[in-house]
């Protein structure tokens, strides 16, 4: 069986991850010494994915929100300690991937969640530091009533009810799509005409920004819209390297 080295230096060279300035590393960022028989992926390394892991002998964990973030405290907290005493006893290595999953155009959550949507012909959109993590998509034909956007929105993520803000009334043909807390992308939006724009985690300011501008603003939920990606390099590291995956979707209402 592969190491975990081996599993994440495939998703390293796939996702691209030295392109990309982001708010953690990207990549390996626990090793673990055993051969891997078994990948659990879910959204965020904390203690409740961990147990659950542990649970599932895995040798290596994958997540989209990692361990180490910019601007945390540097000393080893009590909530570290047990996140990573869990690797430790059970012997997990733990890989996370951020901007780079984001942005992928084929394994990414915002492409996947475009296709989920039945968007058609997604180009990049939305620069994080001179790289786009965002895509743009557009709807055939007549396009989608807002009404409808929600519902197939809400279909996707799993039944939970997004926030919409109506901007005006108008069907949307294009659709700019920045998953997690990508509100202020909504601007990126705006300016390419856009007439709809999707997010996870809203900020206050939207509400005002949809209004004044005409753009429909939705957001689904920043865990409800990254469940995508990483569940997607689960199954390709299964379908690619014989590994077994289980995906661990730790309820979040955030």
């Amino acid at each position: 069986m592969p190491t975990a080295s081996v599993l994440t230096n495939h998703l390293d060279r796939l996702l691209a991850i030295d392109e990309y300035t982001d708010y953690g590393p990207n990549g390996l960022q626990v090793p673990g010494n055993a051969e891997v028989e078994t990948v659990v992926t879910g959204v965020s390394a904390h203690v409740d994915l961990f147990t659950a892991a542990a649970q599932e002998r895995a040798g290596l964990v994958v997540v989209h929100h990692g361990l180490f973030w910019r601007g945390q405290p540097l000393e080893v907290t009590p909530p570290m300690y047990r996140r990573l005493k869990l690797l430790f006893d059970h012997d997990m290595a733990l890989a996370a991937y951020h901007l780079p999953l984001d942005a992928h155009p084929q394994h990414g959550n915002n492409a996947l969640l475009a296709a989920g949507l039945g968007a058609t012909a997604p180009q990049p959109f939305a620069a994080h530091q001179g790289r786009p993590i965002g895509v743009h998509a557009r709807f055939d034909g007549e396009g989608l009533t807002l009404a409808e956007l929600t519902d197939r929105v809400r279909d996707l993520v799993g039944g939970r009810e997004p926030i919409v803000v109506d901007g005006g009334g108008h069907r949307v043909r294009t659709l700019g799509i920045v998953s997690g807390g990508g509100t202020d992308h909504v601007h990126d939006a705006i300016a390419l005409g856009l007439d709809a724009f999707l997010t996870g985690e809203p900020s206050e300011r939207a509400y005002g920004i949809a209004r004044d501008e005409g753009i429909h603003f939705l957001a689904a939920g920043h865990h409800a819209t990254e469940t995508f990606g990483v569940r997607r390099l689960g199954e390709l590291l299964e379908r690619e390297f014989g590994v077994r995956h289980v995906f661990v979707d730790v309820p979040n209402p955030i």
